[in-house]
């Protein structure tokens, strides 16, 4: 055994199996590597340079560097210089260079080079790493891609291991979720996720299990923060991630890559909302024309109205200071139909003093109000369906006057009233108070 084959392979005792080691471990490099010793004659040249360059070891071993075979006389011995030089300097030195296929073709080569010690600590040779330039390119953008989606990416970027846990966490992803980029890591998704943890887990799941999906897929989500809850559109996409190192394809987990898109969906949910409601609103108003009675016609447009905006609506006419009867109503209990005239509405309706519908009455405005848990007891303290647990209420005014106030009314299973649904119902309470005032003149 060379001296240096020793500095590169350690001293041992069985210098033959000390060799056959060492030649497998090169052999099993992913790597081209070769070494020089101090001459620069090559010791050692393993599988991987073999395959970039097509020149064998036999054919490599024994020859001073690269002259008349692996690079032309104009390179070659400036090659070997730049290399060699590697032996006496500090740490590892980067060159590039071009280099020749044993087929005649030229190959640009990155390579790493570093100097070996004897035992006594004197220059024994080099060993040099390299690959093609394309190669590394590729790995060095690779590299980049990753640190760039994980410091400076706009859109969330979370790396899922195979327990569906968070591996990794970029700087935006964070943000979405509220905490920290080291608080999500290894944690179950359902301790920042209240509602849509499920969904997300089972499409983590199917792709570990069928592979990157074709699309994005819109996921809504409940989070939970220190303050509050926060409902969020995220617009993801999954991609498997399995390992290049194996023979069979062997997953690692799943990134997943997501953008919020919360105000564009709700912005598109209330245009589409809006745009059913003013249609309701028209053909209301044509069917209501056809009608020769106006309260007939108040019927109509309350049922118009009625469609995915509210379950009961009631109208209410004044029957003295601060008193209201009952005129109009839709059936109360299980079976649904279209609003009619109360028979016998002529008695006054217990209501109390903090009634929502004697309060719009005062202000002259919308007034909403929801139950509590005991969402029975609160509708017939009110006066209202059973199944009522949510109010809105709205005056009927017309001329001037105050004719009433019309109360659109949603069960316990619906969202309560919001500040959107407040211009909806006042405009169907001014086309209702108008037909009332055109009956009463009648």
């Amino acid at each position: 055994m060379s001296a240096f084959t020793e500095a590169t392979s350690g001293a041992v005792s069985v210098p033959g199996a000390g060799a056959d080691l060492l030649a497998a471990l090169l052999d099993g490099m992913d790597a081209a590597l070769c070494a020089f010793d101090a001459d620069g004659t090559i010791t050692h040249w393993n599988r991987e340079a073999e395959r970039i360059l097509g020149w064998s070891a036999a054919e490599a071993v024994g020859r001073r560097g690269f002259e008349g075979w692996a690079a032309r006389s104009a390179d070659a011995e400036e090659t070997l210089g730049r290399l060699m030089r590697a032996m006496k300097g500090p740490g590892r030195q980067v060159h590039e260079f071009v280099l020749l296929r044993k087929d005649g073709g030229r190959v640009l080569v990155r390579s790493q080079a570093a100097g070996v010690r004897g035992a006594d600590g004197s220059p024994a040779g080099v060993y040099c790493a390299f690959s093609e330039v394309h190669v590394q390119l590729d790995l060095e953008r690779s590299v980049a891609l990753s640190e760039a989606l994980f410091e400076d990416a706009s859109w969330g970027v979370v790396l899922v291991d195979a327990d569906l846990r968070p591996a990794m966490v970029n700087a935006h992803a964070a943000r979405a979720f509220g905490t920290g980029r080291t608080a999500l890591l290894g944690r179950p998704l359902g301790d920042v996720v209240v509602h849509g943890a499920e969904e997300l887990e089972a499409a983590l799941q199917h792709v570990l299990a069928e592979g990157t999906p074709p699309a994005p897929a819109e996921v809504w989500v409940t989070l939970r923060t220190a303050s509050e809850e926060r409902r969020r559109c995220w617009r993801s996409g999954f991609l498997l991630l399995a390992s290049p190192m194996a023979e069979e394809p062997v997953p690692l987990g799943v990134a997943w890559l997501f953008q919020d898109v919360t105000e564009e969906r709700l912005a598109a949910r209330e245009a589409d909302r809006l745009r059913f409601r003013w249609s309701q609103l028209h053909r209301a108003g044509a069917a209501a024309a056809e009608c020769e009675d106006p309260v007939e016609a108040a019927t109509v447009l309350l049922d118009f109205a009625l469609a995915g905006f509210a379950d009961h609506a009631l109208v209410d006419r004044p029957a003295g200071e601060r008193r209201l009867t009952r005129a109009l109503a839709t059936p109360a209990g299980a079976a649904p139909g279209p609003s009619s005239p109360v028979v016998g509405g002529g008695i006054p309706l217990r209501y109390g003093p903090r009634h929502p519908a004697l309060q719009a009455w005062d202000r002259v405005g919308t007034v909403r109000a929801s139950a509590g848990r005991t969402a029975e007891v609160w509708a017939e303290a009110h006066q209202w369906p059973g199944d009522a647990a949510h109010a809105l209420c709205a005056v009927l005014r017309s001329r001037g006057r105050t004719l009433g106030v019309l109360t659109f009314l949603r069960a316990a299973c619906r969202a309560p009233f919001e500040r959107e649904d407040v211009a909806h119902a006042e405009a169907v309470a001014s086309r209702v108070a108008a037909l009332l005032d055109l009956g009463d003149t009648a």
